[in-house]
């Protein structure tokens, strides 16, 4: 830790009787925490190795402890952030490669860009948790790391319309029962205790103490023994006389859209809609995938004809698709949308994507942006659904819908789950091809079931489609990069609403608020002006 400085200390500052001389970053310590930060997402889907995230955040700690001021902890967060994204989120790489002439040179630039960026949570992070903190270690440094950390995961999905991907939390996806306290207190609760956990052992090798190793363990010990007993209740019954059919035609996104290839798209998603039944009974609805469609529906007689052909007798069909509007200045859009169809051709019901991918379906702060175009096909911006109800299908409880990035905001993005008996995900991750990503964002959908005490239905143009129960637990699914149907029955819905259902992240930021307000009034010293 004696390296020559990346930020030379600037001075001493004074903490009870003694003075400190800040211990300064130094490339020792830097490489530390950009190796640290690079080692975490190995803990996340699909690979899950949970060691990477005790020795990431661990060892985060202890480069905090020895950091003594609140620019050295923004410098230690900033590259720990830059690690832990750049690994964590290479898979958007991919979608650059989708028309990789025009945008491929871009997929390096990109992602260091916005690892950067992202980067700053946890840089803020660890200052607030410093600052807090005071100049001291010990107890006092693992409440302010636990809880900073958590705000700043829980600003990174709030502030400018959000990116909550990989949250702490997200490590238990391995298993059922550890999950199930997000339904008393959210994911970032969750994340809450496992940031905690995984500091723990640390601050007990730092103080040499055995204690909290105990505790650590007993803490796990009660999150898996909690989940596992709510686990043990019987599941709410399947609906009768229900039976789904969710369609995986794997297009290529390089395929997609292209003029030659619809009518080849369109007539493979109506072959596997007509295979026949898996469950010794034809499915009474069809579930196709986002934008499954490559033409626009509501325009096209012929194409919706087509589709009524293959709605099941007293059924209904729900597919993606692209349909026209206007914006709220009344200029040309396009909605990203969700169609109920039915054997006559009518279009029921519809419900718009409320959250839109920034650069993907849209182009932020265009006015500032000038020639900045989007990476999907089309020069026109989709707009904003405004209604957030729940989806009316014949047949079916209401829906809580959600279309792809909508599903990774807790709670859900769009559609609200009052009076909803289950939740339909529809989703194209055919952008990111066979890497991490699909298996993060399956995951990270599958958290809003058992957050709310819904089952969820999921379909994906290329996987992972899948049913879970109300608990979040999967019940069939279709892997990724398959092409098949899935037949299932649709579980029922919780009898109550969860708690987190009814207050959402409220009593979180209470008692982060509470706690941060605590350490703030109670600090005492000061901290050295240098890193």
């Amino acid at each position: 830790m004696k390296a020559g400085p990346l930020v030379a200390a600037a001075g001493t500052a004074s903490v009870g009787n003694s003075t400190l001389t800040p211990l300064r970053l130094g490339v020792r310590s830097s490489a530390a925490a950009l190796a640290l930060g690079a080692m975490t997402p190995l803990a996340f889907a699909p690979l899950y190795l949970l060691p990477a995230f005790l020795l990431g955040f661990g060892g985060l700690f202890l480069l905090l402890e020895r950091t003594r001021s609140v620019q050295g902890a923004f410098l230690l967060g900033w590259l720990f952030g830059i690690g832990n994204f750049i690994v964590g989120l290479g898979w958007i790489t991919e979608a650059f490669a989708v028309d990789a002439e025009t945008f491929g040179a871009l997929a390096v630039p990109a992602l260091v860009a916005l690892s950067a960026g992202l980067a700053l949570f946890p840089a803020l992070s660890l200052a607030a948790a410093r600052y807090v903190a005071g100049s001291g270690r010990g107890p006092r440094l693992l409440i302010a790391f636990t809880i900073c950390w958590t705000a700043g995961e829980w600003l990174r999905g709030t502030v400018l319309t959000g990116f909550p991907w990989n949250l702490a939390g997200h490590v238990w996806g391995f298993a059922d029962a550890p999950l199930q306290l997000a339904a008393f207190i959210g994911i970032h609760g969750l994340g809450l205790a496992t940031i905690l956990l995984a500091a723990l052992p640390a601050f007990a090798l730092s103080a040499r103490r055995v204690l909290p190793f105990g505790l650590a363990a007993c803490c796990v010990a009660l999150l898996w023994a909690g989940g596992a007993a709510r686990l043990a209740v019987p599941p709410p019954p399947e609906l009768p006389d229900v039976r789904l059919r969710l369609v995986q035609p794997d297009v290529a996104q390089s395929l997609k859209w292209a003029p030659s290839e619809r009518a080849r798209i369109l007539a493979d998603l109506l072959s596997l809609s007509r295979t026949p039944g898996a469950l010794g009974a034809e499915p009474t609805h069809l579930l196709w995938p986002e934008t499954a469609v490559p033409y626009l529906i509501a325009e096209e007689p012929a194409v919706r004809a087509a589709i009524a052909a293959v709605v099941p007798p007293r059924g209904a069909l729900v597919t993606g698709g692209v349909r026209r509007g206007l914006d709220v200045a009344g200029q040309p859009s396009m909605r990203n949308s969700v169609l109920v169809l039915d054997g006559t051709a009518r279009i029921l019901s519809a419900y718009d994507k409320m959250r839109l991918v920034p650069f993907g379906e849209y182009v932020p702060f265009r006015a500032w942006l000038p020639g900045v175009p989007k990476l999907t096909d089309g020069a026109v911006d989709f707009s904003p659904g405004t209604d957030p109800a729940p989806l009316p299908v014949p047949g079916l409880p209401a829906a809580m819908t959600l279309i792809c990035y909508e599903a990774i905001f807790p709670g859900g993005g769009g559609g609200t789950a009052r009076d909803a008996g289950w939740i339909l995900t529809l989703t194209n991750d055919a952008w990111f091809g066979r890497s991490w990503g699909p298996h993060q964002h399956a995951l990270a959908a599958r958290m809003r079931a058992v957050e709310l005490g819904l089952p969820m239905v999921r379909v994906a143009n290329g996987g992972v489609s899948f049913v879970t129960d109300a608990y979040g637990r999967v019940r069939q699914q279709l892997a990724l990069g398959t092409r098949g149907v899935l037949d299932v029955a649709l579980p029922g819905a919780l009898p109550s609403r969860t708690p987190y259902a009814s207050f959402g992240d409220w009593p979180l930021l209470a008692v982060l608020f509470t706690g941060l307000a605590g350490l703030a009034a109670t600090r005492r010293g000061g901290e050295p002006h240098g890193a």
